[in-house]
C-alpha cells in the first residue's frame, strides 16, 4: 500500500480533489466536448442500447420489470425493452440491470468497472423524463462517463482487493454528476449531489462465491441512486464536500488511502479518460477476453485437437487469476470462468450468448478441458497490467506445446472495434428482441443524435406487448 495522502489544502472552501472535479463537472459546456469524446459518447450509447436491449430478457431484468409494474404507475421513462413506463429513478434501476444483465456490456480497465450501465441509464432516463435536447443529452452523457473512468480508475486496485465491485462504488458518482447537468445544478449544488452520492456507494465481489444474479443489479443501483442524489441535491439536502478525499471519505473507506490523485484530476479537460474504455466482443467477465483471443488465435494458425489436448495454463494479472473457478453450477458462474472460456472457445469458436447455457454447459468433452485447466499469476502480466490485459495462454496436446501471449484483447482501445463491428454487435444482440428494421433504426438515431425522442421512442417493446 502507498503512504496515506497528507491533507490537500483547501480550494475555493473545498478540499482540492473534489473540489477540481466538482468545478470541471459543472462548469463544463457543449462547446468543449472535442469531436473524438463526442464520437466516443455515441459509441457508449449505441452499446449501451445493445446490451440492454438483450439484457432485458435475462432473468434478473424480468424480476426487476414485475416489481416496477407491481409497485408503480406510468411514469416519464422508458423501461427499455419493454411497454413499461416509470420514474426515471426507477427506469435507471430496471434499464441498468438489463445493461449488465448478460455480461455484454462496456468496462475500462485502469478502473477494473463498467461505466455504460450506470451512466447510460442514469442518462436516458432522466432526458427522456424531462425532454433534453441532443447537446444536454450528450453533455451529461460525457460529464457522467469521465466522472466514473476518473473516480474508478483512481481507487483501482485498492478497491478491488478490498472486496469492492467499482461497477456500483463508484458509477453513483458519475451518475450523479450525469443528473446533475442534465438537472440544471449549478456547481454547489452538484457539490452536494456527490457528498450525497458517496453514501449510496457500495457493491461487494462476493457473488463470485454464489448468489452471482445481484452482481447484475449494481449498474441499475448506481444509476438510480445517483440521480436520487441529483434531485436531493437540487431539492436542497447537502452532502459532505470532502466526499473523495476527507479522513472519511471514498478514497479511505474503499481504497485505505491508496489511490492516484493524477488519474483522478489530472490533465481534466485536456485529458479524456472515457477515451479509454473498451468494448466486449464476446458475453462474458472481460478477464476472459484475453484467453478467449489467445484460443481463437491458435486455432486460426493451426486448428487444435481438443481431444488431444492435456494440460492448459493460463497466466495473467491478479484481478483476472481470480477467476480460475472450475466449478460452473450456473449461467453466471460459466461467464465468470477462465477455464470454461478456454473450453468453450476450444469447441465452439467464437464464444455467444448460447454457450453458456445448461446443454453446453453439461457436455463432457468441455468438463474434461476445464479440468486440464490452470490459471496462475505472472510476474510479466503483474508488472504490465492496466496498462494492458495480458494473458500468456500455454496449450500441451499431443506431446507438443504451443504458447500465445495476448496483450490487448479485442475492443480495447489499443485494439478497437470498429464502428461497423459495433453496429454488427447491436445486431447480433438486439435483433433477436426488436428485429433487424428496429436495430438500423436505432444505429441511425444515435449516430444523427439530432433528436432524443426519436431514439426514446425506439427503445420499448417492438409490438407493445412484452
Amino acid at each position: 500500500m502507498t503512504a496515506p495522502h497528507p491533507a490537500v489544502p483547501a480550494a475555493g472552501g473545498r478540499p482540492a480533489l473534489t473540489a477540481q472535479l466538482v468545478d470541471w463537472a459543472a462548469g463544463l459546456r457543449p462547446a468543449d466536448l472535442p469531436d473524438p469524446v463526442v464520437h466516443q459518447a455515441k459509441r457508449v450509447l449505441l452499446d449501451y442500447v445493445a446490451a440492454t436491449l438483450v439484457g432485458s430478457t435475462s432473468g434478473p431484468a424480468r424480476i426487476l420489470q414485475r416489481w416496477v409494474s407491481e409497485t408503480e404507475g406510468p411514469g416519464p421513462a422508458t423501461v427499455v425493452g419493454t411497454p413499461l413506463r416509470a420514474t426515471a429513478a426507477s427506469a435507471a434501476l430496471v434499464n441498468g440491470t438489463a445493461t449488465h444483465g448478460l455480461e455484454v456490456d462496456d468496462g475500462y480497465t485502469p478502473g477494473s468497472t463498467h461505466p455504460g450501465g450506470p451512466i447510460g441509464s442514469a442518462v436516458l432516463a432522466l432526458a427522456e423524463a424531462r425532454d433534453a435536447g441532443p447537446e444536454e443529452l450528450l453533455l451529461a452523457m460525457a460529464v457522467g462517463l469521465e466522472v466514473h473512468c476518473r473516480i474508478g480508475g483512481a481507487g483501482h486496485p485498492a478497491t478491488w482487493r478490498r472486496g469492492f465491485h467499482n461497477t456500483a462504488v463508484n458509477g453513483v458518482f458519475g451518475a450523479a454528476a450525469a443528473a446533475g447537468r442534465l438537472l440544471g445544478a449549478d456547481r454547489d449544488v452538484l457539490g452536494d449531489a456527490f457528498g450525497i452520492a458517496g453514501s449510496h456507494a457500495g457493491g461487494l465481489f462476493e457473488f463470485l462465491h454464489g448468489g452471482g444474479e445481484v452482481k447484475r443489479l449494481h449498474p441499475g443501483k448506481a444509476a438510480r441512486d445517483g440521480i436520487v442524489s441529483a434531485e436531493l441535491a437540487v431539492r436542497g439536502l447537502t452532502g459532505p464536500a470532502t466526499v473523495l478525499e476527507g479522513p472519511n471519505g471514498y478514497l479511505h473507506a474503499f481504497a485505505d488511502d491508496d489511490y492516484d490523485a493524477d488519474h483522478l484530476v489530472g490533465g481534466l479537460g485536456a485529458q479524456w479518460r472515457m477515451l479509454g474504455m473498451y468494448v466486449k466482443p464476446y458475453p462474458c467477465c472481460r478477464h476472459l477476453h484475453g484467453p478467449i483471443d489467445a484460443i481463437l488465435a491458435m486455432a486460426a494458425e493451426e486448428p487444435l485437437d481438443v481431444d488431444a489436448v492435456e494440460s492448459v495454463r493460463v497466466e495473467t494479472f491478479p484481478a483476472a487469476a481470480r477467476h480460475g473457478g472450475k466449478r460452473i453450477d450456473d449461467f453466471i458462474a460459466a461467464q465468470m470462468s477462465i477455464p470454461y472460456a478456454v473450453a468453450v472457445t476450444m469447441l465452439h469458436g467464437v464464444p455467444a450468448l448460447e454457450h453458456f447455457d445448461t446443454e453446453v454447459r453439461r457436455d463432457p468433452r468441455i468438463a474434461r478441458v476445464v479440468d486440464l485447466v490452470e490459471v496462475e499469476e505472472a510476474e510479466d502480466c503483474v508488472r504490465d497490467y492496466p496498462a494492458m490485459r495480458p494473458a500468456r495462454v500455454t496449450v500441451r496436446a499431443g506431446g507438443r506445446e504451443r504458447v500465445l501471449r495476448i496483450d490487448q484483447p479485442y475492443g480495447e482501445p489499443g485494439n478497437p472495434m470498429s464502428d461497423d463491428d459495433l453496429e454488427r454487435k447491436l445486431h447480433r444482440l438486439a435483433g433477436p428482441v426488436v428485429g433487424e428494421r428496429r436495430c438500423a433504426d436505432i444505429a441511425a438515431a444515435v449516430w444523427a443524435l439530432d433528436d432524443p425522442a426519436r431514439l426514446f421512442a425506439l427503445l420499448g417493446a417492438p409490438d407493445g406487448t412484452r
